[in-house]
């Protein structure tokens, strides 16, 4: 139930702020309004609002939305192809209001304003969640693994990030962020470290024989652990509905041993789980001064390509020692509109750099997802809390908005070729061209969503 409703809260509440955005910019260039649906398919709720008597629809196919004008050509269209039909009688002073004898600026005005109104809306969270403090892991390495290139640049547990190509590291979720770039940019990127003895260590990381998966962390992916201060063998989380919680795990129970194999800390519960999937184990718990044996079967998951056991259930932390490898930043509200700014715009940036770069084969297919995938994201961030929850808000809100500026027809970015071109020659695109572009969209659309919900079904085949 959590996930169907943070799938419908993400979807209804981005599709809305995108077609509002289209629906007030053309109020304001005068436009008339002659319908605003949240979803496809049969109304669900429908009234009329407004001096323009605006039909406001929610259907029943909640998987989008759209915003329709008073436009003479499809007002032909219809007629043409229902010769049935009358066509509606509109007066000439409303006529004038149609999108067509706007200027090719207002239309332009129109079309940008729902990806506007996405990015707009990731700014506001984003500037909403640094106002509440930005807190992250202090970018210390963790584990390296063996022949991995983090191993091949010499990095070592314990050292502390210090910049990653000339950019200054705060925290691990700046480094990931940096070295995602650099993987796509750079054949090498330089990383400053210190160690325990405050050292100043030079590492380069060559990505030549990088795989670039984008469904595998990029952390994972050149063989490097954060570290994470050793926690105690008790647990401190249960997710709902989780095995855990299935299985009678509770908060503060102490795992004494797992299939009678004594246990010392929870990296050691993790270990045993995650080599463990879909096999019973038999945890030996301690819980008010009472030894009880549970059976636990880990769940199956895919993480990282690899088939791991998981139960959802977290360590209970020291905060006092957690609070060592913390680090919280406050910024004024002007600095923090300044860094959302930045964020959404590199955020954007990015995911324009890897739609290329699936073009040209740099990178995998993958990275697209379809709306299976997409809820399963909303429901796993929802669980997790109100900050990680609006944080996928804003990205899927800023995907939607730079999907749409795509150079497709039937896309608002198409449409934008349609009016820069009409800028260009001095008049409109030809209705026949406009025809043969609506058809080359909906193919490249439909291709994209065979992809989409390949990749949707190959998750759930394979976990």
């Amino acid at each position: 139930m959590l996930t169907i409703l943070a799938f419908i809260v993400t979807i209804g509440l981005v599709v809305t702020i995108h077609e509002y955005g289209h629906f007030q910019v053309a109020r304001w260039c005068g436009v008339k309004v002659l319908r605003f649906s949240i979803g496809f398919g049969k109304p669900l709720w429908q009234r009329t609002f407004g001096q323009d008597k605006t039909e406001f629809v929610l259907a029943a196919i909640p998987l989008g939305g759209y915003v329709k004008m008073l436009d003479e050509r499809e007002l032909k269209a219809d007629v043409e192809s229902n010769p049935s039909h009358s066509r509606p009688n509109y007066s000439e002073t409303e006529l004038a209001r149609a999108f067509n004898r706007q200027s090719v600026y207002k239309r332009i005005a129109i079309v940008l304003a729902g990806p506007a109104a996405n990015l707009l809306l990731a700014i506001l969270i984003y500037w909403i969640l640094l106002m509440q403090g930005d807190v992250g892991m202090r970018p210390i390495i963790g584990q390296v693994k063996e022949n991995s290139l983090a191993a091949h640049a010499s990095l070592n547990t314990g050292e502390l990030i210090q910049k990653i190509a000339g950019q200054s590291i705060k925290t691990w979720s700046d480094a990931r962020w940096a070295l995602l770039e650099a993987s796509l940019e750079d054949k090498t990127v330089e990383i400053e470290a210190i160690n325990n003895n405050n050292e100043l260590h030079l590492h380069t990381l060559n990505f030549n024989e990088f795989n670039n998966d984008s469904e595998i962390d990029i952390l994972e992916r050149i063989g490097v652990e954060m570290f994470r201060p050793q926690a105690a063998a008790e647990i401190g989380q249960v997710l709902p509905g989780s095995i855990a919680e299935k299985a009678g795990l509770k908060e503060n129970d102490q795992i004494l041993s797992i299939d009678d194999v004594q246990l010392k800390n929870w990296d050691e519960i993790v270990n045993t789980v995650k080599v463990s999937p879909n096999k019973a184990l038999r945890f030996e718990i301690e819980r008010q001064q009472k030894i009880l044996n549970i059976s636990v079967t880990p769940e199956a998951v895919k993480e990282n390509n690899v088939i791991v056991g998981k139960i959802g259930a977290g360590a209970k932390l020291n905060q006092t020692e957690l609070d060592k490898y913390l680090i919280e930043q406050h910024y004024s509200p002007l600095k923090c509109l300044t860094k959302a700014v930045a964020k959404t715009w590199q955020t954007s940036v990015f995911s324009l750099k890897m739609l290329w770069y699936m073009v040209v084969g740099k990178t995998s297919w993958k990275g697209i997802s379809g709306p299976v995938t997409i809820a399963s994201y909303a429901g796993d961030s929802a669980s997790l809390g109100i900050k990680t929850f609006l944080s996928f808000l804003a990205l899927v809100s800023i995907s939607i908005g730079v999907l749409n500026l795509l150079p497709i027809p039937v896309l608002d970015g198409g449409h934008l070729v349609y009016y820069i071109t009409e800028i260009i020659k001095g008049s409109p695109v030809s209705e026949q061209i406009m025809l043969w572009g609506q058809k080359i969209g909906l193919g490249i659309l439909g291709l994209l969503m065979a992809i989409a919900i390949f990749n949707d079904i190959n998750r759930l085949v394979v976990g």
